[in-house]
């Protein structure tokens, strides 16, 4: 799995408010880009989370074809993937409560 970020193009960064703006019920574009995004985001973490684990398994059963290099690197991908998954989360909250405790 490829875990490097790709710089976004003007086309995306037009399109983010535009998409959003011809779906009736979508407050604002940029939270339903944002939205895609982190589900996407969510699923290639879950999704290496998996290979990892199938990896794993196949190194434990002896599986002659799967390295334990390869299945180390593919955990680690999974783990730092994991970590900033958490981190993305933890900075939503922080901005979540700093925005719920203002007064108005």
């Amino acid at each position: 799995m490829d875990m490097r970020i790709s710089p976004l193009t003007s086309q995306a960064l037009t399109g983010i408010g535009q998409s959003a703006l011809k779906r009736p019920g979508a407050a604002g574009g940029v939270e339903a880009g944002f939205g895609a995004n982190f589900k996407n985001a969510l699923k290639e973490v879950s999704a290496s989370q998996e290979a990892a684990s199938r990896l794993q398994t196949q190194v434990q059963l002896g599986n002659p074809k799967v390295s334990l290099e390869e299945t180390m690197l593919a955990m680690q991908k999974a783990q730092v993937g994991f970590q900033a998954t958490l981190h993305v989360r933890n900075r939503m909250v922080q901005a979540y409560s700093d925005i719920m405790n203002m007064s108005v």
